[in-house]
């Protein structure tokens, strides 16, 4: 395994990147958006392809890097579900597994520091966000956090880890890099207590001042930029409404962007084609299936938000399908406007 931990001075803010060798299918956790370069010059120097872009929360003392990775490389954007930022390709709730070739990270919801805060389990290593620091725990007074739910998070969920468990943390202010659940148990001082009101307690006296960039960074990473409003521009985008009287035509292909595990856990537009976004590109080429399908239909992508078939449309586009199109909204909104789903 390919595993790098980066670091912004700044900010004291840790990014991870890894990737299994094989394909050279890349995730990059917490990228802070000055680095961006950074993290673009080292998947070219590893011979990677950066597929997934990962936020652990809404972060209030840096700008994310989700935005501008999405729109350099076409990444997929994730978050959990809690999350209120207007644009990500993929939200993840607990007990979901986030894949690339050859890695699985499995999905924890570990609120208190915010309320949308997500910590990641991968084999030998878990990857806490701000919900359990080195010797220390995320802050709860502001994004809607809450002592309470981060101590449940951290007496119920992390800390029932394996003691030899490697801590990664998204921040550090001290230089130290990674820790273990067994440390953490032993000399954090803010896990020494015996109830959740002890810790309640703990927390509310903590009086720390706002994060310097907080009034800047905070509504920054709740506007990712919407892909999807440059493909209605285009004329590219169809409603729920204007979708739905395609369905079922003989002039139409529906296509199925999201992942197997997104499909089983929703459901799917009856009729629709699986082609995974991460094949997009086989797909459009000269000789691939919806290369080949686009010679007879109009084909209309779509995904779980719109982001991904915003993505494909323009990329689809670009190598000359130009019967191409997209649902604004993904089937979030084909739901939401109570249009059949199968299963």
């Amino acid at each position: 395994m390919i595993f790098r931990q980066l670091f912004d001075s700044v900010s004291g803010t840790y990014s991870y990147l890894m990737a299994s060798r094989h394909g050279g299918e890349a995730l990059i956790i917490d990228p802070v958006l000055e680095k961006v370069d950074r993290y673009l010059q080292l998947v070219q120097e590893l011979d990677l392809k950066l597929v997934k872009a990962v936020d652990t929360h809404v972060h209030a003392d840096h700008i994310t890097g989700l935005g501008a990775l999405r729109d350099l490389t076409q990444c997929i954007t994730v978050m959990g579900e809690q999350s209120k930022v207007d644009v990500v390709s993929m939200r993840v709730a607990e007990g979901d597994k986030l894949t690339i070739e050859g890695l699985t990270l499995d999905v924890l919801f570990t609120p208190g520091h915010t309320d949308d805060s997500y910590s990641f389990r991968m084999q030998d290593r878990v990857f806490t966000g701000d919900t359990l620091l080195i010797r220390g725990t995320g802050r709860t007074d502001f994004q809607n956090g809450s002592a309470r739910a981060q101590y449940d998070s951290l007496f119920n969920k992390l800390l029932k880890l394996p003691d030899d468990m490697l801590v990664f943390p998204a921040h550090d202010y001290k230089g130290d890099t990674v820790s273990t659940i067994g440390e953490e148990k032993r000399y954090n001082p803010r896990l020494q207590v015996k109830s959740v009101d002890e810790y309640v307690d703990l927390m509310s006296k903590l009086k720390l001042p706002n994060p310097k960039m907080m009034d800047v960074a905070v509504p920054a990473n709740m506007r990712q930029g919407l892909a999807q409003d440059e493909m209605t521009r285009k004329g590219l985008s169809l409603s729920t409404a204007q979708a739905i009287t395609l369905l079922g035509t003989p002039n139409a292909a529906f296509i199925d962007l999201r992942e197997p595990s997104e499909r089983a856990k929703v459901g799917t537009i009856p009729g629709s084609i699986h082609a995974p976004y991460s094949d997009l590109q086989d797909n459009i080429r000269a000789g691939g299936m919806l290369y080949a399908l686009a010679s007879a239909k109009t084909i209309v992508f779509y995904c779980a938000y719109g982001e991904r078939s915003a993505m494909a449309v323009q990329a689809a586009q670009d190598a000359g399908l130009t019967t191409t199109c997209h649902i604004h909204g993904g089937i979030d909104a084909w739901q939401k406007a109570n249009a059949p789903v199968g299963r």
